[in-house]
């Protein structure tokens, strides 16, 4: 478990909250550069455009990693005799829903990509912000202020323009001209990026919901909840068409970084889903556009254009309106 204790009784209460803030912002720091990273690595392992190792098997693999991470820290944290009582099975089956919606998403990514070119996918999947914050208000009963509505409305913007600003002119022309790479999206494509953007939503507002119900500790809420993310998952890899590969066949250090960074933040997600709001999840994952760029930029020799600048203002203006 990922602690974020209180400084201490005998601490003035301007230090105790201001070092709450600095670890706030640590770890939020940290989940922005993994999110950002995360694309880049994918595009450095891939061979002749293809990614050479098996997706199904890096997933059951971050999920196996989190699931460790999390019986060492309950172990080392002292509680391990949470281990020596069976749990009770009312206790523990809410934490199968998030592995099955989060699983049931994994596969309609692959869907919508035969009903959509991938330019309409990244745009259309931006609408999860508003389906989140919808659930969140709906589901958790927290009601949002006008103006916090306006910056989540704001960071959909931002999303938006940053998927549209990382087209090509060429890339777009190529499009025009080919009707195979072109725009376009079917009826039942809407209808796939609809239920992905609930249900991803839902996962989220779910698991919140549940992590802050139980007085359990938190490592021991995630050894249930990657449990059942290994087991599903590991169920996923045997039943996919990807078994001709060997589990481990084609992985580089490229893979395992990011197997190490998905699982870390994975772990800090539940922290920040614990202590504080899916609503800050949001936020993190739009920041990590600039962490993705700048990478993409450096690493890739992508090109920037300066319509880039606007997405990450966008996203400026929306957290200064949201948390203020």
């Amino acid at each position: 478990m990922i602690v974020i204790p209180n400084v201490g009784p005998a601490t003035p209460a301007r230090w105790r909250k201001r070092g709450s803030s600095l670890q706030w912002g640590v770890l939020l720091t940290l989940m922005v550069l993994i999110y950002g990273s995360h694309a880049p690595l994918i595009a450095l392992t891939k061979v002749d455009g293809q990614v050479p190792f098996s997706p199904s098997s890096c997933v059951v693999l971050i999920e196996l990693s989190k699931l460790l991470v999390s019986l060492a820290t309950l172990l080392v944290s002292g509680e391990a005799s949470a281990l020596y009582t069976p749990p009770s099975p009312v206790l523990v089956a809410p934490y199968a829903v998030p592995a099955l919606l989060y699983a049931l998403n994994n596969n309609l990514v692959v869907l919508m990509q035969a009903h959509m070119d991938p330019s309409s996918y990244q745009v259309l999947t931006n609408l999860k912000i508003a389906s989140t914050a919808l659930l969140y208000s709906f589901c958790l009963g927290r009601r949002l202020r006008p103006v916090q509505w306006s910056a989540l409305g704001l960071l959909m913007g931002a999303g938006v323009c940053h998927s549209y600003s990382s087209l090509r002119s060429g890339d777009l022309e190529q499009a025009a001209g080919d009707f195979s790479t072109r725009l376009h999206v079917t009826a039942w494509g809407v209808s796939l990026v609809l239920l992905y953007c609930f249900v991803s939503g839902l996962a989220a507002v779910y698991t919140e919901r549940v992590l802050k119900s139980q007085r359990l500790p938190l490592s021991l809420q995630n050894l249930y909840l990657y449990a059942f993310g290994v087991v599903i998952n590991g169920v996923t890899y045997l039943s996919s068409d990807t078994k001709e590969k060997g589990f481990l066949e084609g992985y580089s250090g490229a893979v395992w970084a990011i197997i190490a960074g998905q699982a870390a933040n994975g772990l800090l997600m539940s922290v920040v889903l614990k202590h504080g709001s899916g609503i800050t999840r949001l936020f993190v994952v739009s920041c990590s556009m600039l962490v993705n760029a700048l990478l993409s930029w450096a690493v890739l020799g992508l090109e920037l254009t300066p319509l880039f600048l606007l997405p990450v203002t966008m996203t400026a203006v929306a957290a200064y309106l949201y948390y203020t």
